[in-house]
């Protein structure tokens, strides 16, 4: 919500910007394909800053691998789940 309130309020600075879609049923959502590939590189030295001289990787590796691990539980299940953590619960 604070970022419609946000845009609300930069619209003026804007010089009266337009809205080019009404909706995001006529907005283009961007998904994982069309982003172009990542070559993820793991630096050899630890990091100073952290006390057990790991660094994170964060996000950009792993985006795809929870939608990965559903489509392959799907496929060895039958069930298709659509929320994380996937549990045996869900499954039975």
């Amino acid at each position: 919500m604070a970022e419609v309130v946000g845009g609300e309020l930069q619209l003026p600075a804007l010089g009266g910007a337009l809205l080019a879609n009404a909706t995001f049923g006529d907005y283009l959502i961007p998904v994982n394909a069309d982003v172009p590939d990542l070559d993820v590189v793991s630096v050899g030295e630890p990091d100073r800053f952290s006390p057990l001289g790991i660094k994170g990787l964060g996000e950009i590796g792993i985006v795809g691998v929870p939608a990965a691990i559903a489509n392959a539980v799907y496929h060895a299940t039958g069930r298709r789940i659509r929320s994380l953590p996937i549990t045996v619960e869900q499954l039975l």
